[in-house]
């Protein structure tokens, strides 16, 4: 199992003829995503990468009946591509592309309201359901199948806590860097639902970043909604106040989304908090090693294969060897009279 893409898939890639588009394309057609095709305006009816291209995003969904579209659009025409995608009928979209500016992100963000589509980005790395499908720029060959969800704002430290669950042998189920822009698609709640139902998915590793307010929304959800452990840590933990640190949205304004705020609300709902990043991954392992000694100790005791079956009473009294009495000591008996010659 995994959440919202696996190696079935099919995606398309808009701007799949420029530069990062056809990089990236190359990367995760290695990686194994069904990639079907690409939309470049102009281009329609070419090849590329082996690929089709077409002219819409509409014509390419409706040719190859993709359902994701990832998108490398530049910032001027990506509200638009966003849209475009949406309006085909894709049911995610997965945009990579930084620098959008806010007003066309809010504009995309109420148009959205009214489609059943999903948004990952802008300004992320992307998602990627370990060894079977990558739609974005993380590096594939840190990620290994396993057990561990991973949301994030930050785009590196997606990447640490990937490294870090891999080597410590986790793994991750499926990992979703959602970006950290102020107006977004997909946040902490939306991915925190899906891994709480994927049956793959047994810990959560959750990054967050100063400025705003989803962490602390994300840990009024955790406390009523999440069972299983969740690991969180709070980037720019040492940022100046009203200093931007790397996204957009990680400034903190009027003394609200710090650190220090963030850190409390997420412990308060019962989440484990990391004050370093280098310690995500043996803290989900220590929660997920806890978890699985009080299911142990909880579950019935299993019977052993090679231990003896009972054997019934009858055929045990039957197995039992009789042993005559014992004969009287000789000096115990009784002198018999010889009889007369």
């Amino acid at each position: 199992m995994s959440i919202l893409v696996d190696k079935n898939t099919r995606v398309i890639c808009q701007g799949f003829t420029g530069k990062q588009g056809t990089f990236h394309s190359e990367q995760c057609i290695a990686y194994g995503t069904l990639l079907v095709g690409g939309v470049t305006p102009g281009r329609g009816h070419q090849k590329h990468l082996g690929l089709p291209v077409w002219d819409t995003a509409k014509e390419a969904v409706a040719k190859t009946g993709a359902t994701v579209s990832m998108i490398y659009v530049p910032a001027a025409f990506a509200a638009d591509a966003i849209l475009e995608a949406a309006d085909a009928g894709c049911e995610l979209i997965v945009c990579i592309t930084e620098g959008i500016p806010v007003n066309d992100m809010v504009r995309v963000k109420t148009t959205l309201a009214s489609y059943k589509t999903r948004l990952i980005g802008p300004n992320c790395p992307g998602i990627i359901t370990s060894e079977e499908c990558k739609i974005g720029i993380m590096p594939g060959f840190i990620h290994k199948k396993g057990r561990v969800g991973i949301v994030s704002r930050s785009g590196t430290l997606t990447y640490e806590a990937v490294f870090q669950t891999t080597n410590i042998g986790l793994g991750q189920s499926t990992c979703v860097g959602i970006g950290g822009d102020p107006v977004r698609g997909m946040n902490f709640i939306d991915v925190l639902e899906l891994f709480e139902q994927d049956p793959q998915t047994e810990g959560i590793v959750m990054v967050g970043e100063i400025g705003g307010s989803d962490e602390e929304a994300a840990a009024a959800y955790i406390r009523n909604h999440v069972r299983k452990p969740v690991v969180a840590y709070i980037a720019g933990v040492a940022a100046p106040p009203g200093k931007r640190m790397g996204h957009a949205g990680a400034i903190v304004a009027g003394g609200k989304g710090t650190a220090a705020a963030k850190f409390a609300a997420l412990e308060a709902a019962g989440v484990t908090t990391v004050r370093s990043p280098a310690e995500m991954g043996s803290a989900i392992a220590r929660r997920l090693k806890r978890i699985g000694a009080v299911k142990a100790t909880m579950a019935p005791p299993k019977r052993s294969k090679a231990a003896p079956k009972r054997v019934p009473k009858k055929v045990a009294r039957k197995a039992v060897k009789k042993v005559p009495p014992k004969m009287p000591p000789r000096t115990a008996r009784k002198a018999t009279p010889r009889r007369p010659k």
